[in-house]
């Protein structure tokens, strides 16, 4: 079992930055992708940024140039820099890892709510 611990979430006005962690409990080189996702209220679960099995990174266009995912091998934990916040960044933010080879399990975080609002 693979646990996913998220913090950095809460209340920014427009414009304002928040840096999002999520700590694995395991290796992140054990780790096939790890990423972001997020959820608004009555909106499907999309995906905001990752790092894919091949090492590359992903974002979704909305975010692109706003927003930065990093990590910390030594620490296992995943970041996702927000800048320029927009009032449609407001959402539940999830961690995601993909874990296991040939058959892959997937894993989430318990969430964080990031609302940007003036």
């Amino acid at each position: 079992q693979v646990q996913l611990v998220e913090s950095g979430g809460g209340l920014v006005q427009p414009g304002g930055s928040l840096r999002l962690s999520c700590a694995a409990s395991i290796s992140i080189f054990s780790i096939n992708a790890m990423g972001w996702y997020r959820q608004a209220p009555g909106k499907q679960r999309e995906l905001v940024a990752t790092f894919t099995s091949g090492g590359t990174t992903v974002y979704v266009d909305s975010v692109k140039g706003r927003f930065t995912i990093s990590r910390n091998n030594y620490k296992n934990t995943v970041y996702l820099q927000m800048n320029s916040l927009k009032p449609e960044d407001t959402a539940v933010y999830y961690c995601n890892a993909e874990v296991g080879i040939p058959t892959a399990y997937i894993y989430w975080g318990q969430g964080t709510q990031v609302t940007v609002s003036s």
